[in-house]
């Protein structure tokens, strides 16, 4: 039976013939690979996460981690899980071969998570965030900060998490408060609280590795005074074997409204609760330089973003792929022209409204994985190309995206959620089907790793307007090649080519009117339409790169490519010119209204 958590076609059409992900085992960094061990990397992926991931979803929903005041207990198909995709070397496909990972190109890589991101998102974070919490202590982590946490985090004993937000400062970490004492071994003494850490607290792993945020005393004051720390749950010894727990303890469990197999904790640091040689306080290890704590954390976040945007992603596509099967065994309804009622019902799909449901989600869907995997190639672009002049480009364009990345699978993939449900009826708003669970899970992605509105600051904020808009010109310029590609073909290709052309120069026009009199607090008022509008015009770029690369293919496949392109160029589009409108305006109406009046 096909599969309901990826299209296996539509990847294979994504990495092979559209970004081609083979080529790059030519260069060195991926020389050790092939187009086999790519494959067989996704045979793997796609094997577990069907056999060991999906089955216990809905379980892993029904019955979340519980907190007894003395232990986190999760159930345990979770641990079985997490055991597979470690001992099968998938917890460390995209790691360096340097400390034990594949070295796969990340293009690939992603495209393997996303299977579990689709067959269970809940079990998935543990992996994931252990993955992310590797990546940044290997770029900046000392050599005994990277054997003694690194590679336990590769082998799958230790897992991580990453400890930012604060309860009284939220996504304000201007405003945190954990302080961090110099001790006499050369260590420090972390004192502070942190909420909303996934993975924060379980027995799934011997150790859980945390990244923390905190202040030193004496330090700059704001975001210029933060420092990173690694502070392990249990200290561990020379040898490598667990030493004493060290005083991080559990304060609670967030209960949420999706994702809900992630244990997500209030955790304490320096309560007295333990206190490790006798010296009160959580023993932490400064990471790199003191300080620099945001900026090294931002290393893990900017990856962390775009995993939410490709986990939205393939949330939504897997409730995509089962509202289709749906639509196509439901029987319903008779077309319109039937007037025999004793004619026999028809299958939904057979609906113009059922099928406009479903051409909305497939465009959302596989436009939002084109976009995550377009930026996954560039981050193997910026770690294997052989040009630094053309590293540096995918580095910019990477940075340019990386918002759009994060939110706009986040509002649109829950979206085609949305619509999986609506396609099942009344059905589909039951626990009995999966799609209910799928909306929620994907609810918290527009709030992970900073909200659409902060999303939507730093795009208009800065990265359209950083170093005189060299970000957003080269996402422009580099879009606009598509076009003339796309001209080039005529028909089909080349009417869209026009419509995007139109959209870019929007897109240009807009940001140079929302800046026209420089006040940040009138242009960034209307960030999120331009969020929702430049993510618009992205997706529409993906399209139009998907459509060249089918160009002249024939088959269903192709045809249905076509159609969602068409949908998305119809009917999509178009909504950009509100947004912009809006944006070029300047407009006050949210600026200026008081808070008294709401």
């Amino acid at each position: 039976m096909t599969s309901t958590l990826l299209s296996r076609r539509d990847l294979r059409f994504l990495l092979y013939e559209w970004l081609d992900a083979q080529a790059l085992t030519r260069r060195p960094r991926y020389a050790d690979h092939s187009q086999e061990t790519l494959d067989g990397a996704l045979d793997l992926a796609e094997r577990v996460a069907t056999d060991h991931f999906a089955p216990h979803n809905k379980t892993n929903d029904a019955h979340e981690p519980r907190f007894d005041g003395e232990r986190v207990h999760v159930i345990p198909e979770v641990g079985r899980a997490l055991r597979a995709h470690a001992e099968t070397g998938l917890s460390s496909l995209a790691l360096d071969a340097s400390v034990g990972g594949g070295q796969l190109p990340r293009v690939v890589s992603s495209a393997c998570d996303a299977y579990f991101q689709a067959a269970n998102p809940g079990t998935a974070a543990y992996p994931f965030l252990t993955a992310a919490n590797a990546k940044l202590l290997l770029a900046h982590g000392s050599p005994e900060q990277v054997d003694t946490f690194v590679r336990p985090m590769v082998e799958g004993r230790f897992t991580g998490t990453m400890c930012l937000s604060e309860p009284q400062a939220g996504s304000s970490l201007a405003d945190i408060t954990t302080r961090a004492e110099p001790a006499e071994d050369g260590t420090h003494r972390l004192f502070g609280n942190k909420t909303w850490i996934s993975g924060g607290d379980h027995e799934l792993s011997e150790n859980i590795v945390h990244l923390v945020l905190a202040r030193i005393p004496g330090g700059p004051p704001g975001v210029r005074g933060i420092s990173l720390f690694v502070v392990p749950k249990h200290l561990v010894r020379e040898d490598g074997a667990l030493g004493e727990r060290n005083d991080v303890v559990t304060a609670g469990l967030n209960h949420k409204m999706g994702y809900r197999g992630t244990v997500n904790a209030l955790l304490n640091f320096g309560e007295g609760r333990h206190t490790p040689g006798g010296v009160p306080g959580a023993v932490g290890y400064l990471v790199g330089p003191p300080h620099q704590g945001l900026r090294q954390m931002f290393h893990m976040m900017n990856g962390a973003r775009i995993g939410v945007g490709a986990g939205a992603t393939a949330v939504g596509y897997t409730g995509y792929l089962k509202s289709l099967r749906y639509a196509r065994e439901r029987l319903q309804g008779r077309p319109l022209g039937a007037k025999d009622p004793e004619h026999p019902p028809v299958p939904i799909i057979e609906h113009t409204d059922v099928r406009r449901m479903l051409l909305a989600q497939k465009s959302y869907v596989e436009g939002a994985l084109a976009l995550v995997l377009y930026c996954a190639r560039l981050v193997d672009e910026e770690a294997s190309a052989e040009d630094p002049a053309h590293a540096e480009r995918a580095h910019l364009l990477l940075d340019a995206l990386t918002p759009i990345a994060k939110s706009w699978p986040s509002q649109w993939c829950l979206e085609a959620n949305s619509l999986a449900i609506q396609v099942h009826g009344g059905y589909g708003y039951t626990r009995e089907y999966d799609v209910e669970q799928h909306y929620r899970d994907n609810r918290l992605n527009a709030i992970h790793e900073g909200t659409h509105g902060i999303q939507a600051l730093d795009l208009l904020g800065r990265k359209a307007v950083l170093d005189h808009g060299a970000r957003l010109s080269l996402l422009l310029e580099t879009a606009r090649a598509t076009v003339e590609r796309a001209r080039a073909l005529g028909g089909q290709e080349a009417a869209y080519a026009e419509l995007l052309a139109a959209a870019l120069d929007r897109t240009a026009r807009a940001t140079a009117d929302a800046w026209s009199d420089g006040d940040p607090s009138v242009a960034l008022a209307n960030a999120t339409p331009y969020l929702e509008a430049t993510g618009h015009v992205v997706i529409a770029w993906m399209w139009l790169e998907q459509l060249t690369a089918a160009h002249g293919k024939q088959g269903t496949f192709y045809e249905g490519k076509r159609a969602a392109a068409s949908y998305f160029f119809r009917y999509e589009l178009p909504r950009t010119e509100a947004w912009f409108a809006l944006v070029a305006s300047r407009d006050r109406t949210v600026l200026d209204t008081p808070p008294e009046v709401l």
